[in-house]
């Protein structure tokens, strides 16, 4: 009796998990289907608006529609557009594997001070000219962002690696950057003229507007590259997630994990960050969407991240549009002012499912 039962139990243990696997899977095809209907607004909003109907035209067949609305879909709004989708699954994706490596809810891109630092090799181009590399004058300016964001991640990890640090002293430093990171950039702005001074703010800001087909080319070939990377690691880190002790049991070297994985993140967050400005809710709440609807298996966390931050920022590219109309607000003023509303409805609808 007992062995019918034991086998009763397993077999509604089967069942339930393969319900479960088949919810997750259908909520990454909404999620796509979702982004593919944001990217189909986004790419109708501008100075000339378009029909949803002309859009799917231009997309699917080039040649049935006019060249003016070739031109201005594929080659103006086609890059900003797909740009937003890049740049917000990268930021989530690092963001999330963050969190996951550190242990804690508040890691991300920006709190750490990549972002920070990100901004800080920016903004010496912008006011001061300074070059990192000479060679690459036409991308000086996501170089040096690109550059000292890499160095800030790098610093921070060697810190880390002192007798005594522990993760709550990697995320106290990443907060420390960024305090000195903000206090180096206010010195700039002080020493610099009120145009780079204007320059190095709206860059700051974060502005998707000045994407262009070799950037995204750069931004998508590292995402592309980074993310089979970290899914080859993806049982190990949903097993960091139970703590360092336990994770050693199963077989895994969370120091190590934890130097791979930052490094690739901060490369995914450095190249975004070089080429679009300061993003900072990204993230920070496209894990934590992804982790409320999926759950923490990096099977469908990790597509997740990318899904819902890119879907995010696809929603604030469409805002920056419309919130007023003839001006395009810069994307990081939009997510932040509609994002930061919906984050704190969301932690207290769902504190505990949050981490």
């Amino acid at each position: 009796m007992s062995e019918a039962r034991l086998g009763d139990d397993q077999a509604m243990g089967r069942e339930f998990y393969r319900a479960l696997v088949l919810k997750r899977q259908f909520i990454v095809v909404g999620l796509v289907l979702a982004i593919s209907v944001t990217l189909c607004i986004d790419l109708a909003l501008g100075p000339a608006q378009y029909s949803l109907i002309e859009v799917v035209s231009a997309l699917l067949a080039p040649s049935q529609v006019s060249d003016q609305v070739r031109v201005v879909l594929w080659e103006i709004r086609m890059p900003v557009a797909l740009m937003a989708l890049v740049v917000g699954a990268s930021l989530s994706v690092a963001g999330a594997q963050m969190q996951t490596i550190l242990s804690n809810p508040l890691a991300s891109p920006f709190t750490l001070g990549i972002s920070a630092g990100a901004g800080f090799g920016a903004a010496l181009a912008l006011a001061f000219g300074v070059v990192f590399i000479p060679a690459a004058v036409n991308y000086v300016i996501p170089i040096n962002a690109f550059l000292m964001a890499m160095l800030t991640s790098f610093f921070i990890y060697s810190l880390s690696l002192r007798r005594g640090v522990t993760i709550e002293t990697i995320v106290l430093l990443g907060i420390a950057m960024v305090f000195v990171f903000n206090a180096l950039m206010a010195l700039i702005q002080f020493f610099a003229s009120q145009q780079a001074v204007a320059a190095v703010v709206f860059w700051t800001m974060g502005s998707l507007t000045k994407a262009t087909w070799p950037k995204f080319w750069i931004a998508l070939a590292v995402l592309a590259a980074v993310i089979p990377l970290l899914a080859r690691h993806g049982w190990a880190l949903t097993a960091m997630r139970l703590g360092d002790a336990k994770a050693e049991s199963l077989g895994v070297n969370p120091r190590r994990l934890r130097l791979e994985v930052l490094v690739l993140v901060s490369l995914l967050a450095a190249v975004a960050v070089s080429f679009v400005g300061t993003i900072g809710f990204i993230g920070l709440v496209g894990p934590h969407i992804a982790r409320l609807i999926l759950g923490e298996d990096q099977r469908f966390f990790l597509p997740g991240a990318a899904l819902c931050g890119a879907l995010i920022l696809s929603i604030g590219s469409i805002l920056s549009k419309t919130v007023m109309p003839g001006t395009i607000i810069p994307i990081g003023i939009v997510t932040s002012l509609v994002g930061i509303p919906f984050f704190l409805c969301l932690i207290l609808s769902h504190k505990r499912a949050l981490w």
